[in-house]
């Protein structure tokens, strides 16, 4: 049946016809809604709105007051303001975490809103080199800052952390072998799984030490020719306490220069500032990271 034809509905207590899409369209009640909302989104709704009565009607719950003009109008009303509703909205933050990955993460100042506003509302030089008049790079505009921020000799911002952690597995180890602590193979929100990142990267995982204790010489004896890369990944959402060992980073560079392996360091939130300053349970830093040896450092950027 299509939107514009009628449903006569005959049960006990006779609840009359389904009008028209046409007819409503044309009704007082909706002149208002088309002014307010656009024929096009009143059109849509109203068809959702009628398809519910014809369900309804022939399951024989449909009752006579849900078919008056007026009655009509009211719920296309309440289903487009409802819509239209902003899907980001502010909220309360009462978990008691501060920096809450599901509520909007870490706030940006008020400087860097008021940056962001005006470079939002006026063309700029995204990809247009001023001085050479040239197509630029979207991102020299942030290299450097982030450079600087970090130590890093040269860094580039893609979508998340986990994005980054495939582009680099892609680049430098497809069909070759990424070594990493089994104590170390984790799994964050969203379903980021790192074994799953490694196969989809063409690389393979090798895994070394066990859960709770791992050695330098465990990374070792695994190296061969093989050998791109030595992880090392920060369990930034658990830890595991007690009877346990694992190989700082700094260990780690060393070896991987003594066997011309390049080493990497997924710190997952990567903090740019000491948190214990602030009285806060310590994170790695990224300018620790690369000051530690690090050849490549992944990182959220929020």
């Amino acid at each position: 049946m299509s939107a514009g034809e009628t449903l006569k509905q005959s049960m006990p207590g006779e609840v009359g016809e389904i009008p028209s899409v046409d007819r409503l369209l044309n009704a007082p009640a909706f002149a208002a809604l088309l002014v307010r909302h656009g024929r096009t989104q009143v059109k849509a709704a109203l068809r959702g709105e009628l398809a519910a009565l014809r369900r309804a009607a022939l399951a024989g719950t449909l009752e006579r007051a849900r078919l008056a003009d007026d009655v009509l109008a009211g719920a296309v009303d309440a289903t487009l303001l409802n819509s239209a509703q902003r899907a980001l909205r502010p909220v309360y933050n009462l978990t008691g975490t501060v920096l809450h990955t599901n509520l909007g993460r870490a706030l940006l100042p008020d400087g860097a809103v008021r940056a962001l506003t005006a470079a939002l509302g006026a063309p700029v030089n995204l990809e247009f080199d001023l001085q050479s008049g040239a197509r630029g790079e979207r991102d020299t505009l942030i290299e450097g800052l982030l450079c600087e921020l970090t130590g890093a000799e040269a860094a580039t911002a893609v979508n998340n952390n986990a994005a980054a952690v495939l582009l680099m597995l892609s680049v430098l180890a497809p069909r070759r072998e990424v070594i990493v602590s089994r104590g170390e193979l984790i799994e964050i929100g969203g379903s980021f799984r790192l074994p799953d990142i490694m196969r989809r990267a063409g690389a393979k995982l090798i895994e070394v030490g066990t859960t709770n204790r791992t050695h330098l010489a465990d990374y070792e004896s695994a190296l061969s020719e093989r050998s791109a890369l030595l992880l090392k990944v920060h369990t930034s959402n658990y830890a595991i306490c007690g009877f346990t060992a694992s190989v700082a980073i700094a260990e780690l560079a060393r070896l991987g220069q003594k066997h011309g392996v390049v080493v990497a360091a997924d710190l997952g939130s990567g903090s740019l500032v000491d948190l214990e300053r602030f009285g806060l349970p310590a994170e790695p830093t990224v300018q620790d990271a690369l000051a530690a040896g690090a050849d490549l450092v992944t990182f959220s950027g929020d």
